[in-house]
């Protein structure tokens, strides 16, 4: 089990790496990760959502998809109360202090899930959530070593040298162990070094004499990681900083929601040379140049579409459409397009109902059950191929919806298009992770562009050469053969 020192230290990374390294040794390997709070999401086969990161995980182990592999996956919709999905459904809304009660009842659903990710695998690689040394959290916990103890577990800790102090943070986090739980810890990773691994010798010194912990490895800076889908938001930040061309490019911008979801819709359009995508924080308007305003998704519509009156971007989104500008809006991206967006239970937050941004002539009721499932469709503009996921709760209807901007493989009609198809919306996520329809919308967008970035092929190359470079950095052969001695 790989546990942090803090959060965003590359855990996540880290195990998808080792999984297509141990894959490649010629083991069954599968990803685990107890417990995760995210909004971006992937659906498994069986109906089920995920942590993007368990999906990408398993993606690297070469398996599929999974519910068991994330048990616990948490989607904040306000500042104080999220959604609860246990096994891939959704159990309920739980404010944090009711969680808290909650969790603990969690435990046997999780081993439950762990014991049935284990039975066809050689190999499970958990991942942690946050930092066992977060002891004001350790009642009731099943996403540390609340989990790792029970489930008897060896520990290794991972740490983010990038952020400074690392060593007090190997050494406290060490220090706040209880007894049984610095057993079962045996060893550490330091993450994200820049420079000579060599001038971290002293550092390995200290460390040990504190705390008697074996260093498994300094593993350098991997730069394409941001080459790979990612799961926290705050990897927004630097997504879109990859050198490109400062003239012919087709601009994008992406108004940040503060609820967004799913926001991994937006790596292969980050991913194309020729593709500038903007991802405009709250207090900047939309830039004006903008070949297309994408309106990603959201776990919380309503309070969304508040935020976007909020940052005056409806105006800017309004002032782009009358100048002929393509608008597309993907899943809640897509409820916040039509005349009226309603949450009558209070399914998201609140009971209410507010008008949307009027660009669709559609409305949509938020309820019901969640929808859940992997389609197949054909865009009916260009007549390409894409493939993906719904994910989202409601229904939208409308005289739009009769121009449907996607045909799903079981007869569906899916999304909606204005009457001069400038306009799109749809609950498809993925819809552009598919090659050739991608490369066909942006040549659409301005003619003489080609593009040919190949989206899956460069996670797979990607996710190569990071196992590659764990090989060559960690002692893999002394993490193998922790994980293959029992825990005590």
């Amino acid at each position: 089990m790989i546990q942090g020192t803090g959060s965003d230290v590359g855990k996540s990374l880290l195990v998808a790496g080792l999984c297509r390294a141990c894959v490649a040794r010629g083991l069954a390997v599968a990803p685990f990760k107890p417990q995760n709070m995210s909004n971006n999401a992937g659906v498994t086969p069986d109906g089920g959502e995920i942590g993007r990161a368990q999906a990408l995980q398993a993606r690297a182990a070469r398996i599929p998809l999974s519910r068991h592999m994330n048990p616990v996956l948490l989607k904040p919709q306000s500042e104080t109360g999220a959604q609860v999905i246990v096994q891939g459904q959704v159990e309920c809304t739980a404010t944090a202090r009711e969680y808290t009660a909650l969790k603990a009842g969690l435990l046997p659903r999780v081993l439950d899930s762990f014991a049935e990710i284990g039975r066809d695998a050689d190999l499970v690689l958990v991942e942690g959530a946050g930092s066992p040394a977060e002891v004001n959290l350790r009642d009731g916990d099943i996403a540390n070593m609340g989990f790792a103890e029970v489930a008897q577990v060896p520990v290794v800790l991972a740490a983010d040298i990038e952020r400074g102090g690392v060593i007090a943070s190997i050494v406290g986090t060490h220090t706040l162990l209880t007894a049984e739980e610095a057993a079962l810890t045996r060893g550490y990773i330091v993450n994200r070094f820049r420079g000579d691994p060599a001038l971290f010798d002293d550092g390995i010194a200290v460390i040990g004499e504190r705390t008697g912990l074996e260093c498994f490895g300094v593993v350098p800076y991997f730069a394409d990681a941001r080459r790979l889908p990612q799961e926290d938001a705050l990897s927004l930040d630097t997504r879109a900083v990859a050198e490109k061309p400062s003239s012919g490019l087709i601009r994008i911008a992406v108004p940040r929601l503060s609820r967004i979801a799913n926001f991994d819709d937006l790596d292969p359009l980050i991913a194309e040379p020729n593709v500038d995508v903007d991802i405009v924080e709250p207090g900047r308007p939309l830039p004006g140049d903008s070949d297309l305003i994408l309106i990603p998704g959201s776990k919380s519509t309503l309070a969304d579409l508040a935020d976007i009156r909020e940052q005056g971007w409806e105006i800017d989104i309004a002032a782009h459409a009358r100048r002929g500008g393509l608008v597309v809006g993907l899943c809640g991206g897509y409820q916040v397009l039509g005349r009226k967006v309603s949450d009558p239970d209070g399914v998201e937050g609140p009971p209410g109902e507010a008008e949307g941004l009027g660009l669709l002539d559609v409305e949509t009721v938020i309820g019901g059950d969640k929808a859940l499932r992997h389609t197949q469709a054909t865009e009916n503009l260009t007549g390409k191929i894409v493939q993906g996921y719904e994910m989202h709760m409601g229904e939208t209807q409308g005289p739009d919806c009769s121009r449907s901007w996607l045909s799903l493989e079981d007869g569906r009609n899916e999304g909606a298009c204005s009457v001069d198809g400038r306009v799109m919306g749809s609950y498809l996520h993925g819809i552009f992770a598919a090659d050739e329809f991608r490369h066909a919308f942006l040549a659409g967008i301005r003619s003489g562009i080609h593009t040919g970035a190949a989206y899956d092929s460069e996670v797979e190359s990607t996710l190569d050469a990071l196992a590659a470079h764990l090989e060559t950095h960690l002692d893999v052969d002394a993490l193998l053969e922790i994980a293959l001695k029992p825990a005590n």
